[in-house]
C-alpha cells in the first residue's frame, strides 16, 4: 500500500478544500478569530457529510504571494492548528498560495496536519503575474527531513492549471518525475478553477507512476462517479461551496452521488 492508502482509508477518499476570507496581512481581513470561526464551520460540514479530508488554502489572500511572509505562516498555523484540533474524522491538510511548499510543510509540522498540497513541484512553469516559478523538488524534501516531518505526505500538482509549461513534457513524464522525487500522490487538475480534467490525462499520469493519482480541480456530483473510475480520489473544492463558505446541501448531494451518505 501507499502512504496516501495508510492515511486515507477510504478506497478513492473525497477531499474538501477549506478556503479561508484574507488572513490578517491582507486588506480586508476579517482578523483571526473569525477566519478560525469560518474554518470550523466548514470542517463541520465536511465531517458530518462524510468526507474524508480538508485541504486548508489562503484562497483569498489576493493577489497571491509567490513566497510567504511570516504573518502568513503564524496565521496559517494558527487555524490550522485549531482544525486539526477539532477534527474527529477528517485528514487534515495544508497549502500556502501560490507557490511555497516550505511553509506549507512548516505550518502542517507546527500545527500537526498530515499532508501539503504543492502546485509547483517539478515541472519548470511560469505564469505571466508571477514570471518563472522556482523549481526545486530535491529542496523541498532536504526541508521536509530537516524539520522532522518525514511523516507529512505531499500531494504534487503536475503541469497545474493557469501556468505555462517551460519545456516539452509529458503528463506521463511528469507523473514519473514526481514519484522519483517521493511525492506521495499526483494531483491532475484542469484548465482553470472549476474545470475537470480530461480523462486521458488522468489516464497519462496513471501509466507514469504507481503512486495514486487524484483530481485537483473540476468534480461536482454530476462527472464524480466517472472521473473516479480513472484515479484514486479528488481534492474538491467550488461543487462544495456556496459564497464562498462549505455548503451542507452541495456537499450532501456529492457525498450522496457516491453512496457514502
Amino acid at each position: 500500500m501507499s502512504r496516501f492508502s495508510d492515511l486515507f482509508k477510504s478506497e478513492k477518499p473525497i477531499i474538501g478544500m477549506i478556503h479561508l476570507p484574507p488572513l490578517p496581512d491582507y486588506d480586508g481581513s476579517p482578523g483571526l478569530s473569525a477566519i478560525i470561526d469560518s474554518a470550523l464551520n466548514d470542517l463541520k460540514v465536511l465531517e458530518a457529510m462524510g468526507v474524508d479530508g480538508a485541504l486548508i488554502e489562503n484562497e483569498y489572500d489576493q493577489p497571491h504571494r509567490v513566497e510567504a511572509t511570516p504573518e502568513t505562516i503564524s496565521a496559517m498555523t494558527s487555524v490550522t492548528r485549531a482544525v486539526v484540533e477539532a477534527s474527529d474524522k477528517c485528514v487534515i491538510g495544508v497549502e500556502i498560495l501560490l507557490n511555497d511548499p516550505k511553509a506549507s510543510l512548516d505550518v502542517a509540522k507546527a500545527a500537526r496536519a498530515q499532508f501539503v498540497r504543492t502546485d509547483y513541484f517539478v515541472d519548470p512553469m511560469s505564469r505571466p503575474q508571477y514570471g518563472e516559478f522556482n523549481i526545486n523538488p530535491e529542496d523541498v524534501i532536504t526541508h521536509r527531513h530537516k524539520i522532522g516531518a518525514d511523516q507529512i505526505l505531499i500531494l504534487a500538482d503536475i503541469q497545474v492549471k493557469y501556468a505555462k509549461m517551460l519545456i516539452d513534457r509529458t503528463m506521463e513524464q511528469s507523473a514519473s518525475l514526481a514519484q522519483k522525487h517521493l511525492a506521495d500522490a499526483i494531483v491532475v487538475s484542469g484548465h482553470e478553477t472549476g474545470d475537470a480534467p480530461v480523462t486521458d490525462d488522468l489516464d497519462a499520469a496513471k501509466r507514469g507512476c504507481t503512486i495514486p493519482v487524484i483530481i485537483g480541480s473540476g468534480t461536482d456530483a454530476l462527472n464524480v462517479t466517472s472521473l473516479l473510475s480513472h484515479c484514486d480520489g479528488a481534492i474538491v473544492g467550488t461543487a462544495l461551496m456556496k459564497d464562498k463558505v462549505v455548503d451542507i446541501d452541495k456537499t450532501k448531494k456529492l457525498m450522496s452521488t457516491l453512496g457514502r451518505f
